[in-house]
C-alpha cells in the first residue's frame, strides 16, 4: 500500500519504478536492507519502504567523480551511472566483503536495466518524432545510428482512428497485438488517434496491409466493442520517408470520411480520383463545378435522380441492367437520362460526358464536406 501511495504521489517514476521492482525482487535473497540514491543522496527505491524520499546529505558529499566503492554509516554505496559524475548509488546494508560484493552485483543489474529501459524509451520517442516530422533530415541519420536503429527496413504507417470509447484502451490492445518491441512502434498522438509503425516484408501485397488492418479493427470491435477507421499510408524503404506514409495515411482517413463513408479500411493507394481531387485547390473545384454546371445548377438534380445517376455509374452505364436494378422500364430511365441531359448539358450514355459528370458530383461531395488538408 506505501509504494502504490508513493507511486500517485509522484515520488517513484518511470526509471524508479524499475529500480524499485529489482529490489523489491531481491530483498528476501539479500537479507539486508537494500537501495539506491539519486545524485542529490535522496533514497528513491529501497527494501524499507519507509525510507524511500529521504535524503542523507553526508552521502552526496562522496558522489563526486568516482565509481568507486565507498563505505558510510554502516552501508556500503557502490556509484553508477553513463556520466562521469555517477546519476545514482546502489546501498547495501553492511561494510563486509560480501556486502561489497552486492553492491557491485546490484549496480551492474540496475545500470543494465536503466541502460535499456532508455534505449527503448529514446528508440519510441525517436521514431514518434520521425514520424511527425519533428526531426531533421540531416539528423535522422546520426539518431538512428546512435540508437543502433536499422533504417534501410520496409515499414508502413496504419493510422488507427477510434470512433467510440469505452473502458477499454485501444492503445493497451494495439500494444499487446504487436509486442515485438524491436520491430513495431505504437504510439498515440490524439486521444482518438493511435499510429502503428509496422515493419514488412518486401514486396508486401497491399491486400495484405489491408488483411492487417481490417484483423485490427475486427478485433477492437468484436472483442471490446471500440469501433475504429483505419487509414493506411504507402510502403517507404527509408525510416526518413515515414512522415511522408503517416501523412498518407492521414490523407486516407480524410479523403476515406468523404468519399467512402462506409469503408473501415481505407488505403492512400486505392483513393483514385478522390485523392486528386483532395490535392486541388478550392477556388479551381468552384471553378470546375460552374463550367460543368453552366447550363443549369447541380442543386436543381432532386434525389431521385441523384440516385438513379449513382446507380447508373454502378452499372457501367448500362441502361438495361441499371432499369432492372432500379426496377423501373427501360424507358423510365431513359426519360430521368433525357431530363438530366436538359438540366445539365451532359448525356450520361456518352462515356466522356459521364467522366466529367462523375468527377463533378465528387467535386460537390468534396467542397461540401470541407475536409482536413494535411
Amino acid at each position: 500500500m506505501l509504494l502504490i501511495k508513493l507511486q500517485e504521489e509522484g515520488i517513484l517514476n518511470m526509471s524508479n519504478r524499475l529500480f524499485q521492482s529489482v529490489v523489491h525482487q531481491m530483498r528476501d535473497t539479500i537479507d539486508c536492507i537494500i537501495g539506491v540514491i539519486d545524485e542529490n543522496a535522496s533514497i528513491i527505491a529501497c527494501s524499507d519502504l519507509s525510507k524511500i524520499g529521504t535524503t542523507n546529505e553526508f552521502v552526496s558529499l562522496d558522489l563526486n567523480d568516482s565509481h568507486d566503492i565507498f563505505v558510510r554509516d554502516g552501508y556500503t554505496y557502490k556509484p553508477f551511472g553513463v556520466h562521469i559524475k555517477p546519476d545514482y548509488a546502489v546501498f547495501v546494508e553492511g561494510t563486509d566483503e560480501v556486502s561489497a560484493k552486492y553492491a557491485s552485483i546490484l549496480s551492474i543489474t540496475l545500470s543494465s536495466i536503466k541502460q535499456y529501459y532508455d534505449e527503448k524509451y529514446d528508440r519510441n520517442n525517436f521514431i514518434k518524432n520521425v514520424v511527425l516530422d519533428n526531426v531533421l533530415p540531416g539528423d535522422v541519420g546520426i539518431k538512428a545510428r546512435e540508437l543502433h536503429f536499422n533504417v534501410d527496413v520496409n515499414r508502413v504507417i496504419l493510422l488507427i482512428r477510434s470512433l467510440s470509447s469505452n473502458d477499454v484502451s485501444a492503445f493497451d490492445v494495439i500494444q499487446n497485438l504487436f509486442p515485438d518491441k524491436n520491430k513495431d512502434f505504437v504510439f498515440n498522438i490524439t486521444e482518438s488517434d493511435i499510429v502503428l509503425v509496422k515493419e514488412v516484408k518486401a514486396n508486401v501485397d497491399s491486400k495484405d496491409l489491408e488483411k492487417l488492418a481490417r484483423s485490427i479493427s475486427d478485433t477492437l470491435g468484436g472483442e471490446f466493442y471500440t469501433r475504429v477507421n483505419v487509414g493506411l499510408g504507402t510502403v517507404v524503404e527509408n525510416i526518413k520517408d515515414l512522415a511522408r506514409s503517416f501523412k498518407e495515411a492521414q490523407i486516407a482517413l480524410e479523403v476515406g470520411k468523404v468519399f467512402d463513408t462506409d469503408k473501415v479500411i481505407v488505403s492512400y493507394e486505392n483513393l483514385g480520383i478522390a485523392r486528386l481531387i483532395y490535392h486541388l485547390p478550392t477556388t479551381l473545384c468552384e471553378t470546375f463545378l460552374r463550367e460543368v454546371f453552366k447550363k443549369g445548377s447541380i442543386e436543381s438534380l432532386d434525389h431521385e435522380t441523384l440516385f438513379t445517376i449513382q446507380r447508373f455509374f454502378e452499372n457501367n452505364l448500362n441502361v438495361s441492367e441499371t432499369s432492372r436494378k432500379l426496377f423501373v422500364h427501360r424507358n423510365t430511365l431513359v426519360y430521368r437520362l433525357e431530363k438530366i441531359k436538359k438540366l445539365t448539358g451532359l448525356d450520361l450514355r456518352e462515356f466522356d460526358h459521364a467522366i466529367i459528370f462523375k468527377i463533378a458530383l465528387m467535386v460537390k461531395k468534396y467542397l461540401s464536406a470541407n475536409p482536413v488538408k494535411f
